[in-house]
């Protein structure tokens, strides 16, 4: 499935390309060669550690380009009291009323630990669009689902995401 980011996501992506290929490589190299002067390889850990870290410096690049080159950009503006991207959605379950504040993110940014779900997950995908009071049907994988009903929206797009590392 090729990851949906937004043009915000790739600049992100392309800034860390630049620092990774323009101030990390060139200092990765530098290390490398000052361990590999150090003479015998066979016992010199910090070669290894520095060919190590180039490595996967080098490997993040690679990641980072191809998720760019097989991206789906995605628009993340919405219509006023509508839910979409970057908006933070606080709502309830129909069931029993417990309450859930997240935010709705791309999928490279989700982190159900810090409450940002994915605009794929099934719960983000039953609350794009919605408005405050409206009930959506939550669809489960195995083919169950609920409803939750929104209780609150924030549209203001605080944009201090982090791409996630896989």
């Amino acid at each position: 499935m090729k990851p949906q980011l937004t043009k915000n996501d790739v600049e992100k992506i392309e800034a860390e390309i630049r620092e990774r290929t323009l101030v990390q490589r060139p200092k990765l190299i530098q290390e490398l060669k000052e361990a590999r002067a150090q003479g015998d390889l066979s016992e010199n850990f910090e070669y290894y550690a520095a060919k190590r870290a180039k490595g996967q410096n080098d490997s993040r690049i690679r990641y980072l380009e191809n998720m760019i080159k097989n991206a789906i950009i995605i628009d993340d503006t919405s219509s006023e009291g509508e839910v979409s991207l970057n908006n933070t959605v606080t709502f309830k379950y129909v069931d029993d009323d417990e309450e859930e504040t997240v935010k709705i993110v791309t999928s490279i940014r989700g982190n159900t630990v810090s409450g940002k779900i994915s605009n794929e997950s099934p719960i983000g995908k039953s609350l794009l669009g919605h408005k405050v009071g409206d009930i959506c049907e939550v669809e489960l994988p195995n083919g169950g689902s609920y409803e939750i009903q929104i209780t609150s929206l924030d549209q203001t797009t605080g944009d201090d995401d982090s791409i996630r590392t896989y």
